[in-house]
């Protein structure tokens, strides 16, 4: 732009770098704003509503989850909402599907389901390496279970505030997955965030949200991510069957006192009250194999178990004469103990 002064003759060059920077700040802010939107719209398109078992005082029954495969894999926690004789799984863009819950993992509380599908909108898990502290990210779920049919799941925005061990407990549980985890800046430990998406600027699946815990140490609710090479590590696993899905609610009517090993668990007060042994009798086949009172079972053989129920229910799976085996998590590590041959009766 060339503009005259009064009083002088020659043109005067006057800088307008202000005027252009204000053009080109307004055309970098539309820009900036429009690439968080196509992010997380892109992302929530791989984040499920999970609903299942719960609906009384402090269990709710949904939470969320993650597509990570396009046959419609579906990676969320271990819960008790997943103990159900049905499980449903709802897309971003409304459709439904009835789930298959094909495999646990107790060591990271984790789950894998199954929905038929075909060419889904899904994440690509790899182990890469741990998000830098200080990192922006946005934590998809669907937190307080707002989210229903179409509606687009809750996003919020934060940083990686620190990369530590997590030392976490529920109660008077114990989480046993003692790795690194992301402690979050954002709060992500309400009902229906767990098994949510934490996704990178470029949308890339960097964690998955946890369970509602406490930490060990100060009590205050933790808000944490399972990081992406963990989730990885899990879903190969339980994709090879080697941590295995409890049998279905209807796979067999008959069960199998604990009684007979020795084990008592605390009363059913809940219709899906977790399996925490009470007492153990001296001198039983429990005893001589080092259950103690407070042990939570997690698997039978092999199988997951969440609830006193599934317990009675996958021991009767067991033949008589078969050894068996129980993983227990006590004082946030898991124990296997050999409790020997299944047998006879055990009737309740």
């Amino acid at each position: 732009m060339i503009l005259r002064q009064p009083g002088r003759n020659r043109p005067t060059m006057v800088c307008v770098a202000v005027v252009v920077g204000a053009i080109l700040l307004a055309c970098g802010t539309r820009s900036l704003a429009a690439a968080p939107g196509e992010t997380i719209a892109a992302a929530a398109r791989k984040v499920v509503k999970v609903y299942g078992a719960g609906g009384v005082r402090g269990l709710e029954a949904y939470q969320s989850g993650v597509l990570v495969s396009p046959e419609g894999h579906v990676v969320t926690v271990m819960s008790t909402v997943l103990d159900a004789e049905v499980i449903d799984c709802v897309l971003d863009d409304g459709r439904r599907y009835r789930a298959t819950l094909k495999g646990v993992d107790p060591q990271r509380e984790l789950a894998l389901l199954e929905i038929e599908g075909e060419e889904l909108p899904a994440f690509v898990l790899e182990e890469a390496a741990p998000l830098a502290v200080g990192s922006r990210i946005f934590a998809l779920s669907n937190l307080f279970g707002v989210a229903v049919g179409d509606e687009r799941v809750s996003v919020q925005h934060g940083v990686i505030a620190a990369f530590v061990p997590l030392a976490a407990r529920r109660g008077a549980y114990e989480a046993p997955f003692r790795g690194d985890v992301y402690i979050l800046d954002c709060t992500t430990n309400n009902p229906g965030s767990p098994g949510g998406a934490l996704v990178d600027r470029q949308g890339r699946l960097v964690g998955l949200l946890g369970k509602e815990l406490r930490s060990a140490e100060s009590g205050v609710w933790l808000n944490y991510s399972l990081p992406a090479a963990e989730v990885a590590r899990s879903y190969r696993q339980m994709l090879a069957g080697e941590a295995v899905a409890p049998p279905p609610a209807d796979a067999s009517a008959a069960v199998f006192n604990p009684l007979a090993f020795g084990v008592v668990l605390v009363p059913d007060l809940l219709d899906k009250t977790p399996p925490f042994v009470e007492s153990v009798s001296p001198g039983s086949p429990a005893a001589r194999a080092g259950l103690v009172p407070d042990d939570l079972l997690v698997a039978v053989n092999g199988r997951a178990v969440a609830s006193r129920a599934a317990v009675r229910q996958t021991l009767a799976l067991v033949p008589e004469g078969e050894p068996v085996r129980v993983t227990v998590v006590r004082r946030g590590t898991l124990v296997d103990c050999e409790l020997g041959p299944r047998p006879a009766g055990g009737k309740p």
